[in-house]
């Protein structure tokens, strides 16, 4: 599965504008509810629960909140750009710029197991989160996630 295959425009935000972690889940969701026609308070509740395990923030600018929710009907994947960075506890301790925000039904590990992989796979490549990094809206981030996504 590509990421491309489930990312919608409408859930790329290009200028996130929250200063700390709880804001951040907070923003990133709220296109999301719209197309998974779900709570938005279930679903930063299901962030937050999985962040107090481990932060998703994994390193080199790169956070990729994630988690299941048993009323969701399909995977639904977001994305967010913060030109600040947020202190999301990332690994490294440095600001986080580049957001995945990953959320699958309850009873589908496999396919969160393989966008998961799919997706830091991708963010390896620095050039590709320079790009990111530089992209002025979500038709052009989009472009590049196309881009990078069929190259693999």
């Amino acid at each position: 599965m590509k990421i491309i295959d489930v990312l919608n425009k409408e859930t790329i935000l290009p200028d996130l504008k929250a200063h700390d972690k709880k804001g951040v889940l907070e923003e990133l969701v709220t296109p999301v509810i719209h197309i998974a026609g779900v709570n938005k308070k279930d679903l930063v509740r299901v962030l937050v629960e999985r962040e107090r395990l481990g932060s998703t923030g994994i390193g080199g600018g790169i956070g990729i909140p994630h988690g299941k929710l048993k009323d969701l009907e399909s995977l639904i994947l977001g994305f967010g750009l913060s030109r600040e960075g947020v202190d999301f506890e990332s690994m490294d301790g440095r600001p986080t710029h580049i957001f995945f925000l990953l959320m699958t039904p309850e009873n589908s590990t496999g396919l969160h197991l393989k966008l998961l992989a799919r997706i830091s796979k991708i963010l390896k490549n620095n050039l590709f989160k320079e790009k990111l990094l530089n992209a002025t809206d979500s038709d052009e981030i989009f472009n590049i996630i196309k881009e990078e996504d069929e190259e693999f």
